[in-house]
């Protein structure tokens, strides 16, 4: 049984993805952008952070390919000659500002996910939470849905490399005092996958989330579960 599980946020513990869609609309719309992304591309766009998601709706707004998105935030990353650093960052700016006070409105934790916590904390494992979103709102959101729930939480901040970096899992590491082969990372997409790997950590990814199983697959996730009672296995057994 592990000591400790580090979850991610969007589409791992809470069902974020129609108040990124409103706010991200909002925010294309008020810089005179195309702004009728629907869920579908939302979820594409998301899972590497604000500032990646912002350049992933404005590629696609130049016409780039839904599935060359994902080299977006990689080394990878060749930008179409239309979108610029200032346009993104002017557009990140406006989204940030909204999204902190509209991100409780359709937001809710995914079916199971506060019964599996209550259950994890009667056993005696750690929890918590590292993501890439915008720090303030994770604030917000781990208030507002899971008061009381977890031991640490830590979202985007100036002088800690985002995921797929592993610093966010050192972090949460240190302060769980939990060693990194008794703590499990739990997500929902490439990006966690990643960050697992990096922070030489075992991971489970769940398909509940922004991304399929096949595509879960296909980045090399090991383990993959459908629903919080085969979680809760994985995390005991």
């Amino acid at each position: 049984m592990y000591q400790a599980v580090i979850f991610d946020m969007d589409g791992t513990i809470l069902n974020t993805i129609d108040d990124l869609k409103e706010s991200l609309n909002y925010a294309l719309k008020v810089t005179g952008h195309r702004h009728d992304y629907t869920v579908a591309n939302t979820k594409v766009c998301f899972g590497s952070g604000v500032k990646v998601a912002i350049t992933r709706a404005l590629c696609l707004e130049a016409g780039m390919e839904e599935n060359a998105l994902y080299a977006i935030g990689t080394s990878q990353e060749v930008l179409p000659e239309s979108v610029h650093e200032d346009e993104i960052n002017r557009v990140q700016e406006v989204f940030r500002a909204y999204y902190v006070n509209h991100c409780k409105i359709k937001t809710k934790p995914y079916p199971g996910i506060l019964d599996l916590l209550k259950e994890l904390k009667s056993k005696g494992i750690k929890v918590a939470v590292v993501s890439n979103k915008q720090n303030n709102a994770v604030e917000e959101l781990v208030k507002d849905q899971f008061d009381g729930y977890f031991d640490f939480y830590l979202g985007e901040k100036k002088g800690i490399k985002r995921k797929p970096a592993p610093d966010m899992c050192n972090q949460c590491l240190s302060v769980l005092n939990v060693l990194r082969e008794d703590a499990l990372y739990v997500g929902d997409s490439e990006i966690d996958i990643q960050t697992g790997k990096n922070a030489h950590m075992d991971v489970v990814a769940v398909n509940w989330g922004f991304r399929s199983t096949s595509f879960l697959k296909e980045n090399q996730a090991k383990t993959i579960v459908s629903n919080t009672d085969e979680l809760l296995a994985a995390i005991v057994n």
